[in-house]
């Protein structure tokens, strides 16, 4: 007889249709919330990368403007050329001591436009002498313009030197049109040497606050080149300055061997270089007595041809741009050589060369760029890093060159008498992977080097933008909190899984992991005020406790190991350490307390300055063990959580067949449960070591925050994380400082990414294994 089938429930039906749409949701929820997580992770990347991608770009050269000379004003009449800080209102030197003003056509130019709206009223072509007399004497020999100070040296015919100060001015009207004039004003005329005779080439520097001058000059004497220096004096007042005194002029002609060709002098008035036609250079040196010879060398003596075309000083007046016939171009800089007590020139750059020696030059006043022409090549070349920025070949001869002072603008003029205007777009000619990667030879150094030192005290600074000081402090940080945290955090978790009390374990790891929650500008506060002092003043004494403790615990765990049974059995197991800490807390205060007596023995009473004589290195109070102590601590909660919770997943069935066959407890632990909870050990090092790379506010306030290359554990270090977090609030948005705080924040990024990767694929790896859940 069939049994009648019971009705369906249509409550349990409705109830299982709804159990499996919420099913069918939440996963596709959970899916989603992975793949917006990706998304973000890379929109992240995708952000940071395009800020940082400027830096790699080379710079952009636009032709703008041709504007013909006026009437009158040649280009082999032409002696230099200057712009206005705007690149609107050029300037030009002429032989006959005239200064052409060249007003440029109203332009849409981004760079123009950004602080001032363009300039569509300039004023027409003039002209303004430079007020050198009448007659043939008044006649140009020798001339340079000095961008920077905006002057104009002239040499005469008759052996007058003159200095002319060049002014621009801009008026906005109500219309917001800027008008752009300039003006001269005349410093001083110096008379030079023999009277009537011509200087064929001449320089001027002033220092003190313009209180002490120095004019130099080459003069031809009837075909005898000499050289000769006046030192000039003001005196200058809250009111204003006084008249200029002219000093006795020094004959340094006996002391050039050779014939002089070119001559600079710094902008401070404390040197004078010469050039002579042989290749030679000679560097005086203001004194107490006149001027010392300092140095004599031959920039190209290497090379086929050592004659020298050009001589200039790069902005800031310590390096040397020459180059020679062959277009070979270096830079020569002033540093401390070993054995000497006062800077002299060498070799510290070398550009591709040009095709010829360079025929113009023309220097940046905003950074260490400068431009040089050869016939119908222009190269932008950037004297920190080596850099070409920029380099094209132009159907026409160029005669003089210009760089507006905003660095946005340049300017050529050709052989046929026209005015090429250029728009220039190379925001970070500072930045490139020399500079921010590579080995650099900064001004002032005895040697190439890696450097982080993105600001100074004066306009002519080099920014030193070196990753790589940043990234070995970044490692350094880790390395010494990772060596003071995973064998504390790793052998607790060990003890804590496998043979503490579950009492004593419920109240010991939820105190851990409450250390977890300590703000990181506490603990930087506490190893700045508390831990530095401290550890400056008590090393010897850490160093004992480092050697004693170890000891003392493998001593009683050896003497424990051999009491007898019915000792040991009247011990909970589990609570042995409960016997060990008045052992331990001993050991700390006598070693502790045995410091001093160490320091005495040992170190010569005298840690710090027994590290200083022994190593050679130094001793800061804010010190990498101050922050691996610190940061150490900062990270032990999370290593010991992980790897206790590894540990202790571990199935039991694995720990008691292991006790079956013989093996003792710590056997066990060690052959049997810690290869097995390897895979999530692993992974609690490698969330340790992001954790403590990443560390900002520890960094911050217990380090010097010095950018150093070394591993001393007793130097200062400034990490990735703290750089970005101290110069982050100072970087002018979208400037090459700005770009690189991203650059570091994208290693971080990258470097955090890596490290997670290779700890995922070894977790795989280890978990295969070991068969680990």
């Amino acid at each position: 007889m069939p049994v009648p089938s019971r009705p369906a429930d249509p409550a349990r039906f409705t109830t299982s249709r709804w159990t499996l749409f919420i099913d069918r949701a939440m996963t596709w929820l959970i899916r989603s919330g992975g793949v917006g997580i990706i998304i973000a992770v890379f929109g992240i990347f995708l952000f940071i990368g395009w800020q940082v991608l400027p830096l790699f770009f080379s710079a952009t050269v636009t032709e703008v403007s041709a504007v013909p000379l006026p009437a009158g004003l040649t280009a082999a009449s032409a002696r230099g050329m200057i712009s206005d800080e705007w690149g609107e209102l050029p300037a030009i030197l002429s032989s006959d001591g005239r200064l052409a003003f060249i007003p440029q056509p109203a332009q849409s130019s981004a760079h123009g436009a950004a602080s001032h709206p363009p300039a569509t009223a300039v004023p027409a072509a003039s002209i303004i002498s430079l007020d050198l007399g009448e007659g043939p004497g008044s006649q140009l020999t020798a001339s340079t313009i000095d961008p920077r100070t905006q002057r104009i040296i002239a040499g005469t015919a008759d052996g007058r030197l003159a200095v002319r100060r060049l002014s621009f001015s801009a008026d906005n009207n109500a219309a917001g049109v800027r008008t752009i004039t300039g003006d001269l004003k005349s410093e001083v005329t110096i008379p030079f040497g023999t009277p009537g005779k011509p200087l064929r080439a001449v320089g001027y520097g002033d220092g003190d606050g313009g209180s002490r001058k120095l004019a130099a000059a080459i003069q031809d004497v009837d075909g005898a080149l000499k050289v000769l220096v006046v030192p000039l004096t003001q005196k200058r007042s809250l009111v204003g300055s006084g008249t200029v005194k002219i000093g006795d002029a020094i004959d340094l002609t006996s002391r050039v061997i050779g014939t002089p060709r070119q001559l600079l002098v710094d902008e401070r008035g404390d040197s004078v270089v010469v050039a002579t036609s042989d290749g030679s250079v000679f560097y005086f040196f203001a004194s107490a007595d006149g001027f010392d010879l300092r140095q004599t060398f031959r920039p190209f003596e290497d090379q086929g041809e050592a004659t020298i075309s050009s001589i200039n000083y790069l902005l800031g007046d310590v390096s040397l741009v020459l180059t020679n016939p062959k277009g070979v171009n270096r830079i020569f800089s002033l540093h401390v050589r070993p054995g000497t007590d006062h800077r002299t020139f060498g070799q510290t750059k070398e550009f591709d060369p040009l095709h010829a020696g360079a025929e113009t030059y023309a220097p940046s006043v905003r950074n260490k760029a400068f431009l040089v022409t050869d016939g119908k090549q222009a190269s932008l070349r950037y004297g920190t890093s080596a850099a070409i920025r920029w380099e094209q070949d132009f159907p026409f001869p160029i005669t003089q060159s210009a760089i507006s002072g905003k660095y946005h603008r340049l300017f050529l003029l050709d052989d046929q008498g026209t005015l090429h205007t250029y728009d220039l777009d190379d925001p970070h000619p500072e930045a490139g992977m020399t500079a921010l990667f590579g080995k650099v030879w900064y001004e002032g150094a005895d040697a190439p080097k890696y450097d982080w030192q993105s600001s100074g005290a004066s306009d002519d600074f080099e920014p030193k933008l070196s990753m790589i000081p940043l990234l070995v402090g970044s490692f350094k940080g880790t390395i010494y909190a990772l060596l003071f945290a995973l064998p504390i955090a790793i052998l607790g978790a060990v003890y804590t899984a496998e043979f503490m009390h579950p009492r004593f374990k419920s109240v010991v790891k939820p105190v851990i992991e409450i250390m977890a929650s300590l703000p990181s500008v506490v603990l930087g506060f506490l190893a700045a005020i508390w831990l530095a002092p401290l550890v400056e003043e008590k090393v010897p004494s850490m160093v004992m406790v480092v050697l004693a403790l170890p000891v003392v615990a493998a001593l009683f765990g050896w003497i424990w190991t051999r009491t007898p049974m019915h000792i040991r059995s009247r011990i909970r197991p589990g609570s042995e350490f409960i016997w060990f800490m008045p052992l331990l807390i001993l050991t700390l205060w006598g070693s502790w307390s045995l410091g001093p007596m160490l320091e005495t023995l040992v170190f010569t009473g005298d840690f710090r300055q027994w590290w200083r004589d022994t190593t050679g290195l130094s001793f800061e109070q804010r010190n990498s063990l101050v922050v691996g102590i610190m940061m150490g601590f900062a990270v032990i909660p999370i290593i010991f959580t992980i790897a206790e919770d590894a540990l202790a997943n571990v199935p039991p069935s694995l720990r008691s067949a292991s006790l079956a066959l013989g093996a003792s407890r710590w056997q066990t632990a060690l052959y049997v449960v810690l290869p097995t909870a390897s895979a999530g050990i692993f992974s609690a090092v490698m969330i340790g070591f992001g954790r403590a790379i990443g560390e900002t506010m520890i960094v911050v306030m217990a380090t010097g925050n010095t950018a150093i290359m070394s591993m001393n554990i007793f130097d200062g270090m400034r990490t990735l994380s703290a750089n970005i977090a101290v110069e982050l609030p100072e970087a002018a948005v979208h400037s090459t400082l700005f770009r690189t705080l991203f650059l570091g924040a994208l290693l971080l990024f990258l470097l955090t990414f890596l490290v997670n990767t290779v700890a995922e694929l070894m977790r795989q790896h280890l978990r295969e294994k070991y068969k680990t859940v």
